[in-house]
């Protein structure tokens, strides 16, 4: 399983300019074009697709014998089955640019004392991809919520 993003330095835009002004043809066009992109909240779909991306990775994570004990007391209580996929849906929403809010605790305080070790999580971002590759998430998507998820690394995983 390919695991992207959290695992390869993120991607870095080189910043070019032009010698010579654009013509007033060029000038125009990009005048016109729209002053924004659409959020990557959108891109993936809204919440209700970010919460069946969140309920195939918990699906994984399930199926998963490297991680699946870690999550051993929500797979056992519906109540907190349904508030950890919320809050995790809620958080993704919030990162890519939704309407949501994250009212879980952060990253450091959710998982101390844990002493998740690196090869937890590149299972739990293998889990995550599979999620996405099966919802059809785009590459260029996919890359951008890896890039926003990776530095949650140094706060979850132990030191």
């Amino acid at each position: 399983m390919r695991v992207r993003a959290i695992l390869v330095p993120l991607v870095t835009f080189g910043l070019t300019t032009a010698c010579e002004p654009k013509p007033a043809a060029d000038v125009a066009a990009t005048s016109a074009a729209p002053a924004a992109t659409a959020s990557l909240h959108d891109r993936l779909g809204g919440r209700a697709a970010i919460a069946t991306v969140v309920d195939a990775f918990v699906a994984n994570v399930a199926a998963d014998p490297r991680i699946n004990t870690r999550f051993s007391r929500v797979a056992t209580d519906t109540a907190a089955m349904r508030q950890f996929k919320g809050k995790l849906a809620d958080q993704i929403c919030a990162g890519t640019g939704g309407p949501c809010t994250y009212s879980g605790l952060d990253m450091k305080a959710a998982h101390q004392g844990m002493r998740i070790t690196d090869a937890e999580f590149d299972a739990l971002v293998e889990a995550l991809v599979k999620a996405l590759d099966g919802a059809g998430v785009p590459q260029k998507e996919q890359d951008e919520l890896l890039a926003i998820l990776g530095p949650m690394r140094a706060d979850i995983t132990m030191k």
